[in-house]
C-alpha cells in the first residue's frame, strides 16, 4: 500500500513520486550506506531491532513491534480516496469486534500472524557486524519520525488490536512481527496488496471445527461425531462440501452448526448436552429414510444425497431448531421424541415440489437465513407445531409473493 504522502500526490494529479530515488535509497539501504537527509540529521528517529533480507531483488527487514505502537503508529489510506488511488481494500468494520474480542478472551493463548507495511521515509539500516555473512544481516534499523508507515496486510489486526489495548492496557506490552518494505508508490504498493492476498484461501468451515480447543459447541460436536452411532464413519471432518463421489452423507460444519443450534439457551449441564443431543439425533434417524441405509451399506451415499435433501446442513439446521423448541417445551427428560413421529409421512426427495423456494433455489441447495425458516415453517407444519414468529413472518411473505405471482 502505498504511503500517505504518495497516495495524497496521486488523487491531486501530481505523478512525481520520486521512484528513481527510492530504488537507490533501497541499494544504499541494502549496502549499509548513510542516506541523505536521514533520521541521523534531524536527530529524531524510531530504532527498531531488525533482521535484513531480499525478495525480488528488493530490500526488505523483519523486526518486532510493542503491540501498543502498531496501535498507534501504523495507518491505513483514507478510505475517502477512490479505490484506485488507496492500495488496500476499505476498512470492514464489522469484523473488528470479533477479532478484538479474541485478544481480549485470550491473552494467553492467542495467535496474531505478522503485519506487512510499508515505510514512506528515508530509513537506514545498522548491521551489527560489519563484515559479510549471517551477522551482517542483524542490526537496528532507524526511521525518521516524520516518515508514514502504512500498512499493506494486517489493517484488520491493526485495528482489532487497538480496540482490544482499550480493554486490557496490558496487551500493548506484547509484541507482534513486522514486516518493512521501502514505499516504491501508489502502483508498487496496489500490486504488494494483489500479490499478498492472491493465494490466500480461507479454511475450510469444517477443519476449523475440528483443529478448535477453544469452543465447547466444536468439541461436543467432535465427541458426537466419534460416539453417535447415527454420525460415527459418515462425517466429512475437513471439507465444508461434499463431492458427488464422497462416501460421506454429513460435513463436520453441518453437524456443528445444528447441534448448536439444538442447544441453544437450553439450561442443561454440560456433561448432559452430549447425550442429549446424541439422543436427539437418533430419533431423528429412526424417522428419516436412507441415513442408516449408507451407514449398514444398503445404499451409496452418492445415491441419498442426489435423490434426497435430509442430508444436508440447511435440513440439519431445521430439525435442530424444531427439537430447540421440544426439548424447551417438554424438558430433557420429557417425552418429545412422540412429536417427531410426523417425519416419517415427510417427502424428503428434491423431486417433491414443496421444497422449490424453501430448501432448494433453482434445483440447488440454499443456505441463506430465509430458506432455513421456511424449510423448517415446512417441517413444524407437517408435525403438526405452531410457528414461531420468524418463521410466521417468512412463510407470510411467501405466500403473498406466490400469490402476487
Amino acid at each position: 500500500m502505498a504511503g500517505a504522502a504518495a497516495t495524497k500526490q496521486q488523487a491531486n494529479g501530481d505523478d512525481s513520486l520520486g521512484v528513481e530515488e527510492l530504488v537507490e535509497d533501497a541499494a544504499r539501504v541494502a549496502d549499509g550506506r548513510p542516506l541523505s537527509g536521514t533520521a541521523e540529521e534531524s536527530g529524531y528517529e524510531y530504532v527498531f531491532p531488525a533482521i535484513r533480507g531480499v525478495q525480488a531483488g528488493r530490500t526488505f527487514f523483519a523486526t518486532m513491534c510493542p503491540l501498543k505502537i502498531v496501535a498507534k503508529m501504523f495507518l491505513y489510506d483514507d478510505e475517502e480516496l477512490r479505490p484506485e488511488l488507496r492500495a488496500q481494500r476499505s476498512l470492514n468494520k464489522g469484523r473488528i469486534p470479533e477479532m478484538s474480542r479474541y485478544l481480549v478472551d485470550n491473552p494467553d493463548g492467542y495467535v496474531f500472524s505478522a503485519l506487512t507495511v510499508s515505510v514512506d521515509g528515508k530509513i537506514r539500516f545498522s548491521p551489527a557486524a560489519p563484515r559479510q555473512g549471517p551477522a551482517s544481516l542483524l542490526g537496528t534499523l532507524r526511521v525518521p519520525m516524520d516518515a508514514t508507515f502504512v500498512i499493506n496486510d494486517g489493517q484488520h489486526r491493526q485495528a482489532a488490536i487497538r480496540e482490544a489495548i482499550k480493554q486490557r492496557p496490558e496487551l500493548g506490552e506484547e509484541t507482534i512481527a513486522v514486516v518493512v518494505f521501502l514505499d516504491l508508490g501508489l502502483e508498487r504498493c496496489q500490486q504488494m496488496f494483489a500479490d499478498l492476498n492472491r493465494h490466500a484461501v480461507r479454511p475450510s468451515k469444517s477443519i476449523g471445527v475440528l483443529y478448535d480447543q477453544r469452543d465447547n459447541h466444536a468439541g461436543l460436536a467432535k465427541l458426537l461425531v466419534l460416539r453417535s452411532p447415527v454420525f460415527r464413519g459418515v462425517v466429512e471432518m475437513e471439507a465444508s462440501s461434499l463431492s458427488k463421489a464422497s462416501r460421506k452423507l454429513f460435513t463436520l460444519s453441518a453437524v456443528h452448526g445444528a447441534t448448536r443450534t439444538l442447544l441453544d439457551g437450553l439450561p442443561i449441564e454440560d456433561d448432559a448436552r452430549l447425550a442429549l443431543a446424541d439422543r436427539y439425533w437418533s430419533a431423528i434417524d429412526a424417522r428419516l429414510p436412507g441415513w442408516a441405509d449408507v451407514r449398514e451399506g444398503r445404499a451409496r451415499s452418492a445415491d441419498v444425497r442426489s435423490e434426497y435433501i435430509h442430508t444436508h446442513g440447511i435440513v440439519l439446521t431445521a430439525l435442530a431448531r424444531v427439537g430447540n423448541t421440544l426439548v424447551a417445551e417438554h424438558g430433557p427428560a420429557g417425552p418429545w421424541e412422540a412429536a417427531l413421529e410426523g417425519l416419517r409421512t415427510i417427502d424428503w426427495s428434491r423431486a417433491n415440489r414443496v421444497w422449490e423456494g424453501r430448501a432448494l433455489v433453482g434445483g440447488q441447495v440454499s443456505k441463506a437465513r430465509t430458506n432455513v425458516l421456511l424449510t423448517t415453517a415446512a417441517v413444524r407444519s407437517a408435525l403438526g407445531l405452531p410457528l414461531p414468529p420468524d418463521e410466521s413472518r417468512v412463510e407470510q411473505a411467501a405466500s403473498e409473493a406466490t400469490a402476487a405471482a
